[in-house]
Protein backbone atom coordinates (compact mmCIF):
# COMPACT_ATOMS: atom_id res chain seq x y z
CA UNK A 1 0.00 0.00 0.00
CA UNK A 2 2.38 3.17 -1.13
CA UNK A 3 1.19 6.55 -0.37
CA UNK A 4 -0.53 8.42 -3.40
CA UNK A 5 2.95 10.52 -4.02
CA UNK A 6 4.64 7.34 -4.47
CA UNK A 7 5.93 7.18 -0.83
CA UNK A 8 6.01 4.08 1.75
CA UNK A 9 3.48 3.24 4.01
CA UNK A 10 4.31 2.12 7.55
CA UNK A 11 2.05 -1.06 6.87
CA UNK A 12 4.35 -1.58 3.86
CA UNK A 13 6.50 -3.03 6.20
CA UNK A 14 4.23 -5.14 8.05
CA UNK A 15 5.10 -8.30 6.00
CA UNK A 16 8.64 -8.15 6.58
CA UNK A 17 7.97 -7.14 10.58
CA UNK A 18 5.97 -10.70 10.60
CA UNK A 19 8.59 -12.39 8.87
CA UNK A 20 11.05 -11.04 11.30
CA UNK A 21 9.20 -11.23 14.79
CA UNK A 22 6.65 -13.95 13.65
CA UNK A 23 3.14 -13.18 14.34
CA UNK A 24 3.23 -13.26 18.14
CA UNK A 25 6.35 -11.26 18.49
CA UNK A 26 4.90 -8.31 16.18
CA UNK A 27 1.71 -8.16 17.76
CA UNK A 28 3.94 -7.74 21.38
CA UNK A 29 5.73 -4.78 19.44
CA UNK A 30 3.07 -3.22 18.44
CA UNK A 31 1.42 -3.24 21.49
CA UNK A 32 4.61 -2.10 23.31
CA UNK A 33 4.23 0.90 20.48
CA UNK A 34 0.96 1.50 21.82
CA UNK A 35 1.58 1.52 25.94
CA UNK A 36 4.44 4.27 24.78
CA UNK A 37 2.41 6.59 23.42
CA UNK A 38 -0.96 5.83 25.27
CA UNK A 39 -2.32 7.74 28.53
CA UNK A 40 -1.89 5.39 30.88
CA UNK A 41 -4.96 6.38 33.43
CA UNK A 42 -7.56 6.24 30.14
CA UNK A 43 -6.10 3.47 27.81
CA UNK A 44 -6.04 5.14 25.06
CA UNK A 45 -3.55 7.40 22.42
CA UNK A 46 -4.76 10.98 23.64
CA UNK A 47 -3.92 13.76 21.66
CA UNK A 48 -1.98 14.70 24.81
CA UNK A 49 -0.51 11.29 25.30
CA UNK A 50 1.04 11.60 21.78
CA UNK A 51 2.09 15.35 22.42
CA UNK A 52 4.06 14.04 26.15
CA UNK A 53 5.93 11.17 23.46
CA UNK A 54 6.37 12.94 20.69
CA UNK A 55 9.86 14.44 22.32
CA UNK A 56 11.13 10.95 22.90
CA UNK A 57 10.06 9.85 19.18
CA UNK A 58 11.90 12.80 18.15
CA UNK A 59 8.92 14.33 16.90
CA UNK A 60 9.20 17.50 19.35
CA UNK A 61 8.90 20.74 16.12
CA UNK A 62 6.08 19.20 15.18
CA UNK A 63 3.20 21.22 15.53
CA UNK A 64 -0.39 20.26 17.37
CA UNK A 65 -2.06 20.27 13.85
CA UNK A 66 0.45 17.82 12.86
CA UNK A 67 0.48 15.62 15.90
CA UNK A 68 -3.44 15.38 15.32
CA UNK A 69 -4.81 12.32 13.67
CA UNK A 70 -8.00 12.47 10.91
CA UNK A 71 -10.55 10.26 11.05
CA UNK A 72 -9.76 9.48 7.21
CA UNK A 73 -6.39 8.30 9.25
CA UNK A 74 -8.58 6.77 12.45
CA UNK A 75 -10.81 4.92 9.93
CA UNK A 76 -7.37 3.54 7.69
CA UNK A 77 -6.01 2.49 11.33
CA UNK A 78 -9.13 0.12 11.95
CA UNK A 79 -9.24 -1.39 8.65
CA UNK A 80 -5.60 -2.40 8.81
CA UNK A 81 -6.37 -3.68 12.60
CA UNK A 82 -9.37 -5.75 11.20
CA UNK A 83 -7.57 -6.95 8.06
CA UNK A 84 -4.54 -8.32 10.64
CA UNK A 85 -7.29 -9.94 13.12
CA UNK A 86 -9.23 -11.75 10.14
CA UNK A 87 -6.19 -12.98 8.95
CA UNK A 88 -4.32 -14.23 12.17
CA UNK A 89 -1.25 -11.54 12.22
Amino acid sequence: MACQNGGVMFEDFFPAMVDKLGAEGFMKELCNGFRLLMDSRKGVITFESLKRSSAFLGLQGLSDEELMLSPALMQSSDELLEEALISGI
